[in-house]
């Protein structure tokens, strides 16, 4: 009897969605048999029923394409706008899971994709997630796809404001996205030469002076910070004499 396999992608677009469906669906293929569909959009296009027949043809040019063929949303299940009202659409998606006759559906995405998933399998679907976010702050997982790829452009960019802090004699401040996780920051700071990085797992006021009669040009530095409130807030820098 024909398998039949959903995907859809959800939450931030992030660098190897195209990969993953293209090994998905060519491995799936692979088995014979097997039948995949695409829904757009995320969340939202399993419940609008928006479909996109994934077959080797389709399969076959987007290794190297950006993004997402897919679509992607930050719609939730059981939070879904419909018109002017925020409603449960939960049931509508089970029913339509059902009448594509699924046999299982993948959801790719990051933490809120993976809770949303969880509460689908909690109506008796058969749901398989991969841990997709830059962020790398999925847990039980050792690495998310698209975190690499984020680390190394924000190591180019660290790399880059290098130069520009020694030509201008200024200290720069990196602010680097990360949710609640500071691997981003983390990485990029150790691989970029930051002289200080400041991650939310570690908190605490950080304050260092130096001796104005001092050139400045002694300290070209780039500071990497996660993105989050908290660990703005921990920064603290006081120029003057001791």
């Amino acid at each position: 009897m024909s398998k039949q396999l959903g995907i859809l992608t959800a939450g931030g677009d992030s660098p190897g969605l195209n990969a993953a469906i293209r090994g998905i669906g060519k491995s799936a293929l692979a088995l014979g048999d097997t039948q995949i569909v695409g829904f757009r959009d995320g969340f939202r296009g399993l419940m609008e029923n928006r479909i996109m027949r994934l077959d080797r043809e389709t399969l076959s040019s987007i290794l190297t394409r950006g993004g997402t063929i897919l679509g992607t949303s930050r719609d939730k299940p059981h939070k879904m706008p419909v018109g002017s009202e925020v409603m449960d659409m939960t049931e509508v998606i089970c029913d339509n899971y059902r009448r594509h006759n699924l046999d299982a559906l993948i959801c790719i995405g990051g933490g809120g994709t993976q809770k949303n998933a969880y509460r689908l399998a909690q109506k008796g679907l058969n749901i398989i997630t991969l841990p997709k976010t830059i962020d790398n702050d999925v847990s039980m997982t050792d690495v998310t796809f698209g975190f690499h790829t984020a680390m190394e452009i924000a190591t180019e960019a660290i790399d880059r404001l290098h130069s520009t802090a020694h030509s201008h004699h200024r200290i720069i401040v990196v602010e680097i996205m990360g949710h609640n996780a500071g691997w981003l920051a983390l990485g990029a700071g150790v691989a970029g030469g930051a002289d200080i990085i400041l991650i939310p797992e570690i908190t605490g006021f950080l304050t260092f002076t130096w001796d104005a009669t001092l050139p400045i040009r002694i300290f070209p530095s780039t500071t990497c910070l996660s993105k989050r409130p908290t660990a703005r807030k921990s920064y603290q820098a006081k120029s003057g004499s001791k």
